[in-house]
């Protein structure tokens, strides 16, 4: 059986070849997976993840919090570890040099217990987790971006009796601004 995270792939590529006129980037990315970080443990992970994504223009009815834009993105893992498909908004502060800060929900695939040698586990704790992000970002020419990003999950300690282990990971997306 397939991957229903391929399955959600195959969703977001052809909602967004079916829907340029609503989009204002797409990007494209890879990241080193779980990398070790203050906010997350070890989980055992590893690998390279590749992300395609889809941003949206800004939701001018939220300009009370600023106008964030909405956000959906799929992240698969190289190694067959834990995949997400990730939504939710951001907020952009700058031009040709930015800092772009989100947050928002992710589901993903991750095995729903993982215990590791110390007796530790090791799982995300629930099928669905918050998930903040940062890029910072630099315009290279009129329609393309290069981002840093990080990304985080996890389910904030409110599931498993607090623990958290959370994944981090950080990588480059090139960005498209759509015509």
């Amino acid at each position: 059986m397939q991957n229903p995270v391929t399955y959600i792939v195959a969703f977001l590529m052809s909602f967004i070849a079916a829907q340029p006129a609503l989009a204002d980037e797409i990007y494209v990315g890879v990241a080193v997976h779980a990398i070790d970080s203050p906010f997350s443990m070890e989980t055992g992970e590893g690998g390279t993840d590749f992300q395609i994504g889809y941003r949206g223009d800004e939701i001018e009815a939220l300009s009370f919090i600023g106008s964030p834009s909405p956000y959906v993105f799929a992240s698969i893992n190289s190694d067959g570890d834990t995949n997400m498909l990730a939504a939710g908004i951001s907020w952009k502060f700058g031009d040709k040099i930015y800092i772009r800060p989100g947050i928002g929900l992710a589901i993903h695939d991750g095995p729903s217990l993982r215990i590791a040698d110390d007796g530790w586990q090791t799982q995300l704790g629930s099928r669905v987790l918050f998930e903040p992000e940062l890029s910072i970002g630099v315009q290279i020419s009129e329609r393309v971006d290069l981002e840093a990003s990080w990304v985080h999950v996890s389910h904030a300690g409110l599931f498993n009796n607090g623990q958290n282990p959370g994944l981090d990971n950080v990588g480059l997306r090139l960005v498209v601004k759509l015509p």
